[in-house]
C-alpha cells in the first residue's frame, strides 16, 4: 500500500514556486502515483489563499493566480480530501498548525510533511510519539529519503532516515 502523507501550507507554497527544490519533488511523487497525498478542504482553502495573497506573488515570480489554481486543483484531483475533520489534538504553540496533524491522524497518514519548526518538534516530544507511533513529521528532503529508502529491496531491514539538518534542532542533554 502507497504511503499517505499531508503536506502543509508551506509545502505547497514552495512546490509550487520553486520548481527545483525538494518540496516540488514531493509533488512529482503524487504525479507518479508513490504517495496519497491526503488534503481537507479547509487546508485547501489556506493553501489557496496564502498562495495567492499580493506578497506571496511578489516573493514568488514563479506563481500567478492561474499556476496557483492549476497546480492546487492537480493536488486536489489526484488527493484524498476530507470535508470533516475530527479535532483530536491540541498545540498550544501553534494552534494553526492543529489542522494538519488532525487531518494525519483522520486519514492515518504515516508522515506530514512540513519545515515548521513546532511540527517537526513534536518528533522529540516523547509524549506525542507514544500517543502517536505511526506518525513520522519530516522536511521534504527527508520525507524524500523516507520514501525512497521504502522503495529499496532492504527497506523494511534498514533504519529510518535522519531528517535533514533543516528539519533537526540540537538535543538538549537529559539531567
Amino acid at each position: 500500500m502507497k504511503p499517505r502523507a499531508v503536506y502543509d501550507c508551506m509545502v505547497f507554497l514552495q512546490g509550487a514556486g520553486r520548481p527545483a527544490g525538494p518540496a516540488r519533488a514531493c509533488f512529482r511523487l503524487v504525479d507518479e502515483d508513490r504517495v496519497t497525498l491526503c488534503l481537507s478542504t479547509a487546508i485547501l482553502a489556506e493553501v489557496r489563499d496564502v498562495l495567492t495573497r499580493p506578497k506571496t506573488l511578489r516573493k514568488f515570480p514563479l506563481l500567478s493566480p492561474e499556476w496557483v489554481a492549476t497546480f492546487v486543483q492537480n493536488a486536489e484531483s489526484k488527493a484524498v480530501v476530507l470535508t470533516d475533520v475530527p479535532k483530536v489534538f491540541t498545540l498550544e504553540r501553534d494552534p494553526k498548525d492543529e489542522p494538519y496533524l488532525h487531518l494525519a491522524f483522520a486519514v492515518g497518514a504515516q508522515y506530514l510533511v512540513s519545515r515548521d519548526k513546532d511540527l517537526l518538534d513534536l518528533m522529540s516530544d516523547t509524549s506525542f510519539r507514544q500517543r502517536y507511533p505511526d506518525l513520522t513529521i519530516l522536511d521534504p528532503a527527508a520525507f524524500l529519503q523516507a520514501i525512497a529508502s521504502l522503495e529499496q529491496p532492504s527497506a523494511a531491514a534498514g533504519p529510518a532516515p535522519e531528517p535533514s539538518p533543516e528539519g533537526t534542532r540540537a538535543q538538549e542533554p537529559n539531567p
